[in-house]
């Protein structure tokens, strides 16, 4: 394993695009940049604003160029979309944005519901992505879903995830990204690959995309931090969840990852408090209740919180 000893923990938030991309009531897009614009205030470092994806095969995501004309860039803070494709790269570039995640799944199930193809297909095409991503000045973060384990499939083989992670780094993409699209992760399984893909990555950021669908998700982000992981997907409220596999739930919540690792006595550098606004504000707006924790104990003035 990776002996990271930096007690800093970076944050990507996504709730605006793994968060709301599932629920069927639309956010207007100047909703959404009021949220973009608090979160940066509240001191969140990278936000993922959107996805270039068919508007037909996800509505939520329709206003993406408007949402990337509308940025209120803050210095400092990395916005980015999500691209599954070369037309994706193609509108992300003329959208203005210049830092993109490229992914693609390790299951070819949840390749073909995901994107209408293979996954041999997609890896064809792959490495076009990313070239033409770099060729227009792009940071590329390169993304592999379904690591450890798909719904469709089962479990995935880790050395065809190690295989995978070797040909992104071949491209010389600039970070590294894994998901836990299906929650299907424990520690141990955790802590036995991110060590080797580490290894892999050497200098290269790797990020981890968790989601909570069998409520490991904190174990599995405490057992990766232990392996030298120090870069994390999290989504206001615990919202997410991909419209194309069966029973997806969302991701870590934000406050929840925020308020465990600082309690342990390292840093992100982000308002728990303001991001829990966010959070209940949105349960309102949706009508529902979000899986987080963090922002209803926020919200209790009869609660005493320490952080």
């Amino acid at each position: 394993m990776r002996n990271d000893q930096s007690q800093h923990i970076v944050i990507e938030e996504q709730g605006l695009r793994d968060g709301f991309q599932s629920e069927k009531i639309v956010v207007p897009t100047e909703r959404k940049l009021e949220i973009i614009d608090a979160l940066a205030d509240a001191g969140v470092p990278r936000i993922q604003v959107c996805s270039f994806v068919h508007p037909k095969r996800v509505p939520q995501m329709a206003d993406a160029e408007a949402i990337c004309r509308g940025l209120r860039r803050r210095p400092g803070v990395i916005y980015s979309g999500l691209v599954l494709n070369l037309k994706g790269v193609e509108r992300a570039v003329d959208a203005g944005l210049d830092h993109v995640a490229a992914s693609i799944s390790a299951s070819d199930t949840h390749s073909r519901k995901n994107t209408g193809k293979g996954l041999e297909e997609v890896q064809a095409g792959y490495a076009e992505m990313v070239r033409t991503a770099k060729d227009a000045g792009l940071t590329v973060r390169g993304g592999l879903q379904c690591v450890f384990g798909c719904r469709f499939e089962g479990a995935i083989d880790p050395d065809a995830v190690l295989d995978l992670v070797k040909r992104h780094l071949d491209l010389e993409i600039d970070e590294l990204a894994l998901a836990d699209s299906t929650g299907m992760a424990d520690p141990r399984s955790m802590t036995d690959l991110m060590g080797k893909i580490l290894e892999l990555a050497g200098d290269k950021p790797v990020i981890l995309h968790l989601h909570d669908t069998e409520g490991r998700g904190l174990a599995n982000a405490l057992a990766a931090i232990q392996a030298g992981v120090r870069y994390f997907d999290t989504a206001f409220g615990g919202m997410g969840g991909c419209p194309f596999i069966k029973g997806a739930t969302g991701n870590i919540a934000t406050e929840d990852l925020v308020a465990m690792v600082e309690r342990m006595g390292m840093t992100t550098g982000i308002d728990i408090r303001a991001v829990a606004e966010i959070s209940r504000s949105l349960e309102g707006f949706f009508d529902t209740q979000f899986p987080g924790s963090m922002h209803r104990v926020l919200g209790n003035d009869a609660i005493k919180v320490v952080l």
